[in-house]
Order: structure tokens, then C-alpha cells, then sequence
């Protein structure tokens, strides 16, 4: 395993949990582990990659953008849907993305603090 978690920092953690919490699940990423200014989205599989959220109320958002992956088009869709319902900014697409392969799709936004986000699916199964 090359990944082993991502700590994201936000500057309202209450705004970015009910963020992430409204499409995270539908990628197989559940809340749990939490405290005051941090809290984890994962997997069933505790040894399995985990995505952290940490508050920082100076935070300022990169250019740097994080990647989840779907398990197929209609999953990058609906996990979209729910992250555009929940307050994403600037969506684009779902759509194919020709440029980086015949085959991947994707949809890029933001969240509320402006981090760079983007649900794909590299391949049709």
C-alpha cells in the first residue's frame, strides 16, 4: 500500500463534516473516529486507507486536488449529485475527460474551503 491516509485541513470542521458526510458514504468512506478538530472518514477494513479532516481556522486551500475513486460511472454520478446538493463549488461535469484517457470520468469541485476535489472512474466495467 502506497497511501496510507490523507489529512485534509479545513477551517470549520461542523461545515466540512456535513460536507463530506453527504457523499463520502456513497464511495464506501464511513464517519468514525473523531474529536474536537479532527475527525475520519473510512473504510470497514481499519488497516485500509483513511481520509482525515483537521480543523485550522487559518487554513488557506492550495492548488493541489484529491482524487476518490469510483467503482463505476453511475457511482461517480451519484456521489456528484450528492456532493453538488451538499454545497459543492464550481462542478464540472460528470463527463468523460478524453484528455487523460479514452475512458475516464470524472467530475471536479470544490468544497466549502475551497480544496480541490474530483470523484473518477478510470475505466468501464
Amino acid at each position: 500500500m502506497v497511501l496510507d491516509h490523507i489529512d485534509l485541513r479545513v477551517r470549520d470542521l461542523d461545515q466540512a463534516r456535513v460536507f463530506y458526510r453527504a457523499w463520502l458514504p456513497l464511495l464506501g468512506l464511513s464517519e468514525g473516529e473523531a474529536d474536537g478538530d479532527w475527525v475520519e472518514f473510512s473504510s470497514s477494513d481499519r488497516l485500509a486507507p483513511f481520509f482525515g479532516l483537521n480543523q485550522d481556522r487559518s487554513h488557506q486551500p492550495g492548488h493541489s486536488r484529491i482524487a476518490f475513486g469510483a467503482v463505476s460511472r453511475a457511482a461517480v454520478d451519484v456521489a456528484a449529485t450528492a456532493a453538488g446538493r451538499a454545497g459543492a463549488v464550481g462542478m464540472e461535469g460528470p463527463a468523460l475527460c478524453p484528455e487523460y484517457s479514452p475512458t475516464y470520468y470524472a467530475a471536479f469541485f470544490a468544497d466549502p474551503d475551497g480544496n480541490l476535489l474530483e470523484i473518477c472512474h478510470r475505466r468501464d466495467r
